[in-house]
């Protein structure tokens, strides 16, 4: 009789707990998603510049004789304009011989041409901008210079590791914040979070204008508890 007398007194309590229980069960199932982005624009840090351009002629010792001097007047204006050797690659030429190509007809009126590209890799951004400005100097002495899809300059912002701590604080920041407004509106307390991760970081032109602006993207994911 005793040992029932327990038994069913447990019963009691238990069942007197169990709605206090599954309320606190169903508050921490009150949950609020948040996402925070953080974006800044940054300047490029790294700068790949080829300087393509074309010689042709029917002499082929005298093309590349022509080549040579292009070269070398294009490294006194990259040199002048305060680039060092080391930022500078010269290559050789891309020499395509027309009579020896099996399509096409012969009746063109120069047989050789070539390409030759002299590129600039440099984490001098300021000088080189300044001397893709300044292209017209090479224009005077007979060089012009011609961008392609496969030789474009190139910009990069290669410290994104420098800014990702500050960068990750702030979104999360503006994810708080937005579950702090979400918790007001809803007559709820903000709890801890539950979840949280982070997108992966990206980098794009500001414009197509100015490449060498960045625009540098992160969001993150986090999911709130919210407590009455």
């Amino acid at each position: 009789m005793k040992k029932a007398l327990i038994i069913g007194a447990a019963i009691v309590i238990a069942g007197a707990m169990l709605p206090a229980a599954v309320c606190k069960l169903k508050s921490y199932d009150r949950t609020v998603d948040v996402k925070g982005l953080c974006e800044k624009e940054v300047k490029a840090d790294k700068v790949i510049w080829p300087l393509t351009y074309k010689v042709v002629g029917n002499d082929l010792n005298a093309a590349l004789g022509e080549t040579e001097a292009n070269n070398k007047a294009i490294l006194d204006f990259l040199k002048a304009g305060g680039l060092e050797s080391g930022e500078i690659t010269v290559s050789a030429p891309v020499i395509s011989d027309k009579f020896a190509n099996e399509y096409g007809n012969n009746d063109r009126v120069y047989r050789y041409l070539l390409t030759s590209v002299v590129t600039v890799c440099s984490n001098d951004v300021d000088k080189v901008l300044a001397l893709r400005d300044n292209q017209a100097a090479l224009l005077k002495k007979g060089i012009a210079l011609a961008e392609s899809w496969e030789n474009r300059t190139e910009f990069k912002f290669e410290a994104l590791n420098d800014i990702k701590p500050e960068m990750i604080e702030e979104a999360t920041a503006n994810a708080r914040e937005a579950a702090l407004k979400f918790a007001k509106d809803s007559d709820s307390r903000l709890g801890k979070i539950k979840t949280a991760s982070q997108g992966t970081f990206s980098i794009e032109d500001r414009d197509s204008n100015t490449p060498y602006l960045k625009r540098v993207r992160v969001v993150t994911y986090v999911t709130y508890y919210l407590n009455r």
